[in-house]
């Protein structure tokens, strides 16, 4: 006992905190974390207290659950003192917020409200006391999370004094499941719908942050934890649930989204429950979808960004967690990749959701599911109408719940959430061999179609050439690539100027026909096998991949076109329904590496005739060999 008494906090509580706090006469509210779900909730409200020097946030943990993981660091994160279970236990409070009901509740020392971390209570989940590995019998299915009694009451006694509901249908289910716990329910809407709500008129900043581009759809995943969930493989002992989920769909998805949705075209992103996160480990998660993310998947941050991502998208593929129900209440198309009901209390209304959403046929074309469910849409109204009854309210109605439990005044100024942060920049990086259709119109104009390491060479018109990364992971692929790229910044030493590097990467493979470097979100500098030096630059309205004008160039000069049209006209590139303007301009060269100065480029009256003749030229219609990356 005197060891774990010697890693109490002494300031600002403690035997003797009076002796060394500042400010003593503060009422104490603490933040009760189960782990890092449950605690996205409580930073959703802690601002509620900002600017009150009344009261002092204290945080701990209860150590109650399975997800341990991130839990220190997030705390640590927040800069609030934070106490060993056993001392908050021993400490007296005015409030208590927890977003679960994990750990000896009843023990804390003060008022206690209880919020819900997700779309309300929807999930049977067994109680502690219960075993949970155990499969429950048809008879008797495990309680509903949050509407029971065994969750809600201790010694028939309601456990909090306070149980905040977004939607009058939870009183419903509420009183029919624990009656005498409905005296202590308050409805207070849901904070963090109302964060996305707000942030709703940034949505083109969000989608421009992850990289999405005037045309792109953003197809997001979302899988909640759990072996029946999106990312799961089952019921654990290898077996398919019979109820829509858990039959791995995942695994098979990825792959086939990469080879059958245009890179170009589409944006691939993914949001995981932090349970997946925390339980497994970060680094497993990158190593599970390794491949995926070569091809350009997107990994959503659990905590800062994935409301951020929900407003961009285009279309959900998800399971029947909340992130997915956030998804069909802001209107967004959602398919149905794994829909387990059995999990679900039959009454709430994300039930009737999962009952009625379209579901993911794995054996159909995606393409066309995708494009036929956004354009057809009609967005449900339940889930928009369930989430919450009071939308832009949550944060008036629950400072107002705080300080009338602690029976205190509420600090003058308006309660107030934080909006929703911009995401740093994330775009799209593919070091996955790029499988490239292209179609030479007059203009000059090419019409480019991307398969990120396709299972199987690609539908479509048109002829074909292989794009590769420096930074493959298959350094083989590299000697068969017809155009070789890269990006970074244009005074990197490690690479030197973008004109040598492109002339290195020409010597170092033979069989490349344009090598390519791109400097910034819109131009890069492209040498071909002739020897010409060109910049390419994007016009004011194109926002493609600068890759793509590089597979462009080279699709223009293979197909017979001239450097002098590039040059004098410039060029227009089009990804499925989009065109992008790019200029085109001729750069000076620079010595070579050995102190030779490289091939100068050919003046616009030399360039007809010299790829005319000139037996580099890239022929058109080849179509290269590739393997897997």
């Amino acid at each position: 006992m005197d060891e774990e008494r010697d890693q109490w906090i002494r300031v600002p509580v403690g035997d003797d905190a009076a002796r060394w706090a500042t400010r003593v006469r503060c009422r104490r509210v603490l933040l009760v974390v189960h782990n890092v779900t449950s605690a996205t909730r409580l930073l959703d409200v802690l601002p509620l207290f900002h600017d009150d020097l009344g009261v002092q946030l204290l945080a701990t943990c209860t150590g109650s659950s399975a997800f341990r993981s991130g839990v220190a660091e997030l705390l640590a994160d927040t800069g609030v003192p934070v106490l060993p279970w056993e001392q908050a236990l021993a400490t007296p409070v005015d409030l208590a917020i927890s977003a679960s009901f994990g750990g000896e509740l009843g023990a804390i020392q003060g008022s206690l409200l209880i919020l819900s971390h997700g779309i309300g209570y929807t999930k049977r989940l067994a109680t502690p006391s219960t075993d949970a590995e155990a499969a429950p019998s048809q008879d008797a299915p495990p309680p509903v999370f949050g509407l029971a009694p065994d969750w809600l009451l201790a010694d028939g006694v309601p456990l909090a004094d306070a149980l905040v509901l977004s939607h009058p249908e939870q009183f419903d289910r509420l009183a029919a499941a624990c009656p005498e716990a409905l005296p202590t329910a308050v409805l207070g809407g849901d904070p963090c719908f109302d964060r996305i709500l707000a942030a709703r008129p940034y949505r083109d900043r969000f989608r421009r942050a992850l990289g999405v581009g005037r045309g792109q759809r953003l197809v997001l995943l979302n899988s909640t934890w759990g072996p029946q969930s999106l990312l799961g493989d089952g019921d654990g002992d290898g077996v398919a649930g019979e109820d829509g989920g858990g039959d791995d769909t995942l695994p098979a998805l990825l792959p086939r989204l990469a080879s059958e949705l245009p890179a170009d075209e589409y944006r691939i992103a993914a949001v995981l429950h932090p349970n997946i996160w925390h339980g497994h480990g970060s680094g497993q998660i990158r190593a599970w979808l390794d491949r995926a993310r070569r091809a350009g998947l997107a990994l959503i941050d659990p905590l800062a960004d994935w409301r951020q991502a929900l407003l961009a998208a285009d279309v959900v593929i998800g399971d029947h967690g909340s992130v997915t129900y956030y998804a069909a209440a802001l209107g967004t198309p959602v398919l149905l990749g794994a829909a387990p009901l059995g999990s679900l209390d039959p009454d709430a209304p994300i039930a009737d959701f999962i009952r009625t959403a379209p579901g993911l046929d794995a054996r159909a074309p995606l393409r066309g599911q995708l494009d036929a469910l956004v354009e057809s849409h009609v967005p449900q109204p339940g889930p928009t109408r369930f989430t919450s009854s009071v939308p832009g309210e949550a944060a008036v109605r629950l400072r107002r719940a705080f300080y009338e439990l602690m029976a205190a005044p509420e600090p003058p100024g308006p309660a107030l959430l934080l909006p929703l942060p911009l995401p740093d920049p994330e775009p799209a990086l593919r070091t996955a061999p790029l499988y490239v259709l292209t179609r030479c119109l007059a203009g000059p104009e090419v019409v480019v179609t991307r398969y990120a390491d396709p299972a199987r060479e690609p539908d479509g018109a048109g002829d074909a050439h292989l794009a590769v990364h420096e930074d493959t992971r298959d350094p083989g692929q590299l000697s068969l690539a017809d155009v070789v790229f890269r990006d970074g910044a244009p005074d990197d030493p490690r690479f030197g100027p973008p004109g040598r590097w492109v002339a290195e990467v020409l010597d170092r493979h033979a069989h490349c026909a344009l090598a390519a470097y791109v400097t910034g979100p819109s131009s890069c500098v492209v040498r071909t096998r002739g020897g010409a030096l060109l910049r390419l630059t994007g016009g004011p309205e194109a926002d493609a991949d600068p890759a793509v004008y590089a597979s462009a160039v080279h699709a223009w000069l293979a197909a017979g076109g001239t450097l002098a049209a590039l040059v004098a006209d410039g060029l227009t590139v089009r990804t499925g329904s989009t065109a992008h303007h790019v200029a085109v301009t001729a750069e000076a060269d620079g010595p070579a590496p050995g102190g030779t100065r490289l091939r100068p480029s050919p003046t616009p009256a030399d360039r007809s005739s010299a790829h005319a003749g000139d037996a580099d030229t890239p022929r058109a219609g080849r179509r290269s060999p590739r393997t897997g990356s």
